[in-house]
């Protein structure tokens, strides 16, 4: 397993991907943009990146992260249905671990759709995803632990006007198969002040879902 890499970056021109020559040998590494602007100039030797080799039926790839937070979060997110690399890499361009703990503490359903390739549908199921895996993984827990409102500054607009916590617990409801005339009565007696997340585990709850 490759878990380091450390040489002279040779080429960054290909967005989402570099190449680091360590010792003449040229590694090209799917990054993410905020993994990229981290890096050295071209030329420049002594790049270090953290990496992780993927294994598939079709290829074999290198990723390279700047940092463990966004190694530890990548390495979460591939393992949800439907979420590969190409697009844990996105997330990654979109938001900082630390920015991404709070998107999901929020349920945050308008920035998350706000990353390409993320639907209205999909959207709610992977927050619930990365909600349960930010409560349980020790790495990711820590993040989550250090990560405040503040780290959303700059992580793209937040919708104005936005629908209400049940709204997005509805959409979330559907999303996972449920029929609008199930969505509409679970709610009944949810607190004023429950987030999406606490919505939508009460509603699977009075339903028999989910325990």
């Amino acid at each position: 397993m490759i878990a380091q890499l450390t040489g002279t970056v040779v080429d960054a021109s290909q967005p989402g991907a570099v190449v680091l020559d360590v010792r003449g040998v040229g590694y090209e590494l799917g990054v993410s943009r905020t993994t990229a602007a981290d890096l050295p100039a071209p030329g420049t030797p002594g790049a270090t990146l953290l990496t992780r080799l993927r294994v598939s039926e079709n290829a074999v790839a290198l990723f390279g992260f700047s940092t463990r937070e966004e190694r530890a979060v990548f390495d979460r997110l591939v393992q949800i249905p439907k979420v590969g690399p190409a697009l844990a890499l996105k997330i990654l361009s979109s938001f900082t671990p630390r920015q991404l703990a709070e998107v999901v503490a929020c349920q945050d359903v308008g920035r998350m759709t706000a990353v390409p390739g993320v639907g209205k549908k999909s959207a709610p199921r992977l927050l619930l995803d990365l909600a349960q895996a930010f409560s349980k993984d020790p790495e990711l827990k820590a993040i989550a632990s250090a990560a405040t409102p503040l780290d959303l500054v700059g992580a793209g607009p937040a919708p104005t006007g936005g629908p209400s916590v049940v709204e997005e617990a509805t959409a979330a409801l559907l999303a996972m198969g449920l029929t609008p005339q199930e969505a509409e009565v679970v709610f009944e007696g949810l607190p004023d002040d429950a987030t999406v997340e606490q919505a939508v585990r009460y509603a699977l709850k009075r339903i028999g879902g989910r325990p």
